[in-house]
């Protein structure tokens, strides 16, 4: 008897030992989880939420109209006025930080980038070798020149970094349009789902570098 008794003393000699050792550990983690979960205010959410859709919407319509374009369409005008609107969309989300001036820029710099995804949509389609290489070297100019006026805008926003974001983007698009015309519809799939996931680590790098800039607004 004596021995059960002293068998059961040690027992919860050794749990109360690994309740002293292990509360605090446990007490810390929650803590720091619910410091870190307070870090990540709402309006941070709600930026972040609002970019990425923006430019998903970016890869989803630029997708519809270089559909409508290859087959000439009858809805392609009206998909192009969309696809514009969302240029301005995302210029227009840029304005309470950046001021209307900035917003307009980039929302004309993106209308231009679209201007010139449809010029380049028509050469491939046409076959036109020549406009082929004189569009698409304009469309990656229209990205130095995105990536410029951002990183000037924001120290935050590297233009390099931004360059290859950007030129990455314009190759996924190239490919969709590429597998469109061979009718592989398999790559033609592949790249849209990379371009998707590539263009929501754009608006990450767009979401963080202005809560980075603007921490009170956060």
């Amino acid at each position: 008897m004596a021995f059960i008794k002293n068998r059961l003393l040690t027992l919860m000699i050794l749990f109360m030992s690994f309740a002293l050792i292990f509360s605090p550990l446990t007490t810390e983690a929650k803590g720091k989880g619910a410091q870190q979960r307070q870090c990540i205010s709402k309006s941070s959410e709600q930026l972040k939420h609002t970019l990425q859709k923006l430019w998903i919407d970016h890869t989803i319509w630029t997708r519809s109209y270089m559909v409508s374009a290859l087959s000439d369409l009858d809805d392609k005008e009206k998909v192009l006025t969309r696809l514009l609107k969302n240029q301005d969309d995302i210029g227009n989300a840029i304005k309470p930080y950046y001021g209307d001036a900035a917003g307009n820029k980039l929302a004309e710099l993106l209308r231009e980038h679209i201007v010139l995804a449809g010029k380049v949509v028509d050469a491939a389609k046409s076959g036109n070798q020549d406009d082929l290489k004189k569009y698409n070297s304009e469309w990656y100019k229209n990205a130095d020149d995105i990536a410029l006026f951002l990183s000037k805008a924001n120290p935050n926003w590297s233009k390099d970094e931004l360059k290859e974001l950007l030129y990455t983007h314009l190759k996924l698009l190239t490919d969709q349009v590429v597998s469109r015309i061979k009718k592989d519809t398999d790559a033609e799939i592949s790249a849209f789902d990379k371009g998707e996931d590539h263009i929501i680590k754009l608006a990450d790098t767009l979401t963080e570098g202005i809560i980075k800039q603007f921490p009170n607004k956060f």
